[in-house]
């Protein structure tokens, strides 16, 4: 009996032992990097301000013009601006206007919305997905060459993708100094007319420098500044946090 009982744990130990072991298979996790597709001096400019991570980073960016109140959630572009008699605001689906009392908005709530914004958020913006980048050449004023790049969007992204952008930056600090654009949301065709707007003055918000005013200028024929062409349109109170809004805050108010 002892025999067949020793004979039986050794034909069970081999059994066991030449039992091929199951492989347990451990999930990987796959990060997903975002390439970017910017020229590297672009991504100098974009260093000088705060660098683009930085950017992706900020989740609500909120700043004042006079009496307005400019909000955007940065992730979802959804925005509101507020003011004493009117506000403006796009929700992610439509583009609203809610006034005091009829007449207090004067513009066009569908261009008006996100304007500002635009204007504010260089450079960074002219890093969204769908732009195209162009070398040209550089814009000089007070003896100064500034470098510069035109940017074009591929034709399904914006309202506006005819538009077209020209970022000059300063040789030595590669911060932002002038950009020219083209306006065409009315038109709704190309334009080669180009607006100008010096930048120069800029606050450290969280990190990011942004524009404390940028002025528009005037041009000679050959497209150089000459002078102001209205008073500064200066920026206060700006801030960038998380977003703890409720999705109530960018929608039209309730009557």
């Amino acid at each position: 009996m002892k025999k067949v009982l020793l004979l039986l744990i050794v034909v069970i130990a081999i059994s066991c032992k030449n039992e091929p072991k199951k492989e347990t298979q451990s999930e990987v996790k796959v990060v997903e990097v975002k390439k970017e597709s910017f020229p590297e001096e672009l991504g100098k400019v974009f260093k000088a301000h705060g660098g683009i991570d930085t950017w992706r980073n900020a989740e609500i960016l909120s700043f004042k013009k006079g009496e307005e109140v400019h909000t955007v959630d940065l992730k979802s572009r959804i925005n509101v601006i507020k003011a004493p008699n009117y506000a403006v605001g796009f929700d992610g689906k439509e583009i609203w206007l809610d006034e005091a009392e009829k007449g207090a908005f004067k513009g066009n709530p569908a261009f008006y919305h996100n304007l500002y914004f635009y204007f504010y958020a260089m450079p960074f913006v002219l890093a969204d997905d769908g732009i195209i980048y162009e070398k040209i050449a550089p814009l000089t004023y007070n003896e100064i060459s500034y470098p510069g790049y035109k940017i074009s969007f591929k034709a399904d992204k914006g309202s506006s993708p005819d538009d077209n952008y020209k970022l000059y930056y300063n040789p030595e600090t590669y911060q932002m100094e002038w950009l020219a654009y083209t306006a065409t949301f009315k038109t709704k065709k190309p334009s080669d007319k180009f607006n100008l707007i010096k930048y120069g003055t800029w606050n450290n918000v969280n990190g990011l420098f942004l524009p404390a005013e940028i002025t528009w200028y005037k041009k000679d024929e050959n497209g150089v500044p000459t002078e102001p062409a209205r008073p500064a349109t200066a920026f206060t109170e700006a801030s960038i946090k998380k977003n703890d809004l409720l999705d109530s805050f960018f929608a039209k108010p309730l009557k």
